[in-house]
């Protein structure tokens, strides 16, 4: 049973990392072609935009590397490790989420998406490093 949790999380990882850099590329996409064009608009609010951009591409670049070097771990490290794995699949739709709601709030407006995303990306990678450390 260990094998086959340890195989469909890192093909969750491995899939999820995917679909999060071709959101990547889409949103940058989006940014190119906004309608008015990004370089006219505030540098706040191009600052919002590329930094949640680049939080996404953070996000898909992590679950890729996951996907690759994933290893399943006994006991209550695996326990751990499912947590971690839990918060970096929620880190994705909150930071997702963020780059099309929170630009257009302004720089000065509570950002409570890309927060959350970011304390999950943070909390899930900090659960899998401790299940990293040896004995």
């Amino acid at each position: 049973m260990m094998v086959a949790f340890g195989g469909e999380v890192r093909r969750l990882h491995f899939i999820l990392g995917w679909v999060t850099v071709v959101a990547f590329l889409i949103t940058g996409q989006l940014m190119r072609h906004h309608s008015p064009p990004l370089v006219t608009m505030s540098d706040s609010v191009r600052l919002l935009y590329r930094s949640r951009h680049i939080y996404i591409l953070s996000a898909g670049l992590l679950h890729l590397m996951l996907g690759i070097y994933w290893r399943t771990f006994d006991g209550w490290r695996r326990h751990v490790q499912a947590a971690g794995s839990v918060l970096l699949a929620m880190a994705v739709p909150l930071l997702v989420r963020a780059f099309f709601v929170e630009p257009a709030r302004g720089l000065l407006a509570a950002t409570p998406w890309s927060h959350f995303g970011l304390y999950a990306l943070f909390g899930g990678t900090m659960l899998h490093a401790l299940c990293g450390f040896k004995r």
